[in-house]
């Protein structure tokens, strides 16, 4: 290849910003795993060769640290005080995963000047351009900082399960996104269920509602089968696919994984975290 082209490759790599895959996952309530497949699909993610970050965007109650094992010294706390710097409250999970671990009270942003935001969201943006996949880590339910995160996002995985309630809290959280006319991809990964048999009966209940009701079209992102083994890693604070990667539900995560990474995403007008903050203020 003679020089100039050289150099005009390299130049054209230095202006073409790198944008990340960047998904929320969410639930319309607590106690279906919804945090805990997070940090799984994160590692099988890595495993593909993608560099992964996980944000905690649970400001309630931040437990992405107890999954993955870990203690992290620097949370998201110190980085919106301006404390450290988004690089210094990174946290390296394992192999090409990084966390940034969150924290209690949304309302320290809200407290910030608009200048201070337009700096938090700067800074945060970078995550998309210095990693292939960002995975948000929401908060259980519908709150307005749940909405901010998931409309961000041009793709919303639904964490729920076979338990009833957990059935009408997914469809609930679908509606709420329709009403705030969320445009990009929906799909349902049924976590905890019997069989495949009971895992398809759960998303085409809910992806019959949601046609019905909403003029939705849900997507199945996969089933996740119960396991034990599963409780017993949570327990012992060691993600499931690394612990007893040969399981059932490893083999799951890790197909869909896959799945999701091959799905092309919208480049959105501005940048993910920029778009939080419009939203949510």
């Amino acid at each position: 290849m003679a020089q100039g082209s050289v150099q005009k490759l390299a130049r054209l790599n230095a202006n073409t910003r790198h944008k990340a895959m960047v998904l929320a996952i969410a639930s319309g309530k607590g106690g279906v795993g919804k945090t805990n497949i997070t940090a799984n699909l994160a590692i099988c993610f890595a495993a593909a060769g993608k560099k992964v970050a996980v944000l905690d965007a649970d400001f309630g109650l931040a437990n992405l640290d107890i999954i993955f094992g870990i203690n992290s010294k620097y949370n998201l706390a110190h980085f919106i005080k301006g404390v450290k710097s988004l690089d210094e409250i990174a946290h390296t999970a394992c192999e090409g995963v990084d966390i940034f671990c969150g924290l209690a009270g949304f309302e320290q942003l809200a407290q910030k000047t608009d200048f201070a935001r337009e700096r938090i969201v700067a800074s945060m943006d970078k995550l998309a351009e210095n990693y292939d996949i960002v995975l948000i880590d929401t908060a259980a339910g519908i709150s307005k900082a749940v909405m901010a995160f998931c409309l961000a996002c041009d793709h919303t995985i639904l964490v729920g399960t076979p338990d009833p309630a957990a059935i009408t809290d997914v469809y609930m959280l679908m509606k709420a996104m329709n009403i705030h006319k969320y445009k990009g991809r929906m799909s349902l990964l049924v976590n905890m269920a019997q069989n495949d048999t009971q895992g398809k009966k759960v998303y085409k209940q809910i992806a019959y509602a949601a046609a019905q009701f909403l003029d939705i079209r849900l997507n199945m992102a996969g089933i996740v089968p119960r396991d034990a083994n599963v409780i017993s890693s949570v327990q012992k604070r060691e993600p499931f696919v690394l612990a007893c990667p040969k399981t059932a539900a490893a083999k799951s995560l890790m197909s869909i994984a896959a799945k999701i990474s091959r799905v092309p995403m919208a480049s959105g007008e501005y940048g993910f975290f920029r778009k939080v903050v419009n939203w949510f203020f």
